[in-house]
């Protein structure tokens, strides 16, 4: 009789200590000190449009056209910067807080403002970074939808002249990067095809 009374107390003290014991929070994700200067950096520029050049080798459709990044729009989470390579308006980067990180996605239209084949490919940065600069290593979605860039790695800096974005695909010795002057502002371009009403 005195063994049942103990297993009656003991499971009673159990139930009582699970259903008294708190719940714990989902924790709130800060930026690092470096990453949120480097937003802070960027988003500094928030309105702004620049010029910018290709700094590496030749490359079809980017070579002799003109460049303009526009940082369209800022605010807490996410970070709009359509690139314009010459008349095609395409292309939107698409900077956006995930957790304590950035992710970075390209997004691309057709003329008619409808998806591309290929869109929304990226990656989110797997560490802090610096105040000037964030690496985005290929995700999975990036992979399952274009499985040769699975080894893509792609970088953006920025300081108080230049702004580069940057792709190197791991065991190639080639880069692409484009640079553009942040300290000569240029006339705002046409949005990115599918973007022609946004903030309306």
């Amino acid at each position: 009789m005195a063994n049942k009374i103990l297993v009656l107390f003991s499971i009673s003290f159990l139930f009582s200590f699970c259903t008294n014991t708190p719940k714990l929070e989902s924790p709130e994700f800060e930026f690092d000190e470096s990453t949120q200067q480097f937003w802070n950096n960027l988003s500094s520029h928030c309105g702004k449009a620049f010029q910018g050049q290709l700094v590496t080798d030749p490359v079809d459709g980017f070579s002799g056209k003109n460049l303009v990044m526009h940082v369209l729009s800022c605010d807490d989470n996410r970070i709009l910067v359509p690139f314009n390579v010459g008349e095609n308006r395409s292309r939107t980067w698409i900077f956006t807080k995930k957790n304590n990180r950035i992710e970075l996605k390209h997004d691309h239209r057709m003329e008619d403002g409808s998806d591309d084949e290929i869109t929304m490919y990226g990656g989110t940065s797997t560490n802090a970074g610096t105040a000037n600069m964030q690496l985005f290593p290929a995700d999975q979605e990036t992979q399952d939808n274009i499985p040769y860039a699975f080894s893509n790695v792609w970088w953006v800096t920025v300081n108080d002249s230049v702004y580069s974005y940057n792709l190197r695909r791991i065991g190639r010795s080639s880069v692409f990067t484009v640079e553009f002057d942040l300290t000569q502002e240029v006339v705002t371009p046409e949005p990115s095809w599918g973007w022609e009403n946004f903030g309306n």
